[in-house]
């Protein structure tokens, strides 16, 4: 008798545990993430060693890339065809482009895969999935970083004076960054499920890139285009860019809150789109994609 009661006060101990499903309209849960803080730089330090990994200059390559475009960019659209660079010395004015355009790009290309690449780790332990995507874009930071010393390099060659506006540059940094992790969620969630993706990509870069004013102007666009021109989130990057540093482009002005509102609705709705689809991610690494 008392073994019996003693076994029903044991059970009546025991922790109660009652597992919820969550919801899929909640955006990033930063107490989470914060959790698994470890794993996110672990993620970004990986990304960055496999990158240069068995190459010859290493990270010289962040240099090089950008550097050699400018030369192209200079004689083709500067040279040949004459565009206009606003008083600018054009490879000035085309490096101050590439830089973030280049981050940009190559944060949606490696988020993009990144699920794919990491199915075994996501097939195998729990943590919250956004995280990978997250770390490739956070891991092209390093390129960009680079880059701008080279950029400052540059403009101290040419004699051109830095300016104030120059601290404006870590908002356009942020703005590009919060396209780049909206757009990153939309197509690495659809990635995992239809493999397309990852064929239609390159030709969402290349358009994107002739509608954002890397090689030319935003003055060529005609004044009544310019605010829808402003939905691409890039183009006020690049402007504010080029403003920071030689106080050329649009700058801060009435299309900037336009861009700034289409890279908060991706990025909203992006992570949204990616919780959602967070609970099949396994059942699709199961099936191989479509």
């Amino acid at each position: 008798m008392k073994q019996s009661i003693g076994t029903r006060t044991q059970q009546a101990e025991l922790p109660f545990f009652e597992i919820r499903r969550s919801s899929a309209w909640r955006t990033l849960d930063l107490r989470e993430l914060w959790k698994y803080r470890e794993l996110v730089f672990f993620l970004i330090w990986r990304d960055i060693k496999v990158r240069y990994k068995q190459t010859v200059i290493g990270v010289a390559w962040a240099i090089l890339q950008p550097a050699a475009m400018m030369i192209v960019f200079g004689l083709i659209f500067g040279r040949l065809a004459g565009l206009s660079s606003q008083e600018t010395p054009y490879p000035l004015f085309t490096m101050s482009a590439l830089l973030p355009w280049q981050l940009f790009s190559r944060a949606i290309t490696e988020s993009t895969n990144s699920l794919v690449s990491d199915q075994r780790l996501i097939s195998r332990v729990y943590f919250p999935r956004i995280i990978v995507p997250t770390a490739s874009v956070i891991a092209a930071l390093v390129d960009f970083l680079l880059g701008c010393v080279f950029l400052l390099l540059l403009i101290v060659g040419y004699g051109t004076p830095l300016r104030i506006e120059i601290f404006w540059a870590p908002v356009f940094v942020a703005l590009m960054l919060i396209t780049a992790l909206g757009v990153g969620f939309w197509l690495s969630a659809l990635n995992l499920e239809y493999r397309d993706v990852s064929y239609t990509l390159p030709f969402l870069t290349q358009f994107w890139f002739f509608v954002t004013p890397v090689v030319y102007p935003t003055s060529l666009i005609p004044e009544q285009w310019r605010i829808w021109y402003a939905l691409n989130p890039m183009s006020g990057v690049v402007d504010g860019f080029r403003w920071c540093f030689f106080g050329v482009g649009n700058g801060l002005t009435n299309t900037l809150p336009v861009s700034i509102a289409v890279a908060l609705g991706l990025f909203v709705s992006g992570t949204i789109w990616f919780r959602r689809r967070e609970r099949n991610f396994s059942d699709a690494i199961g099936s191989g994609g479509r």
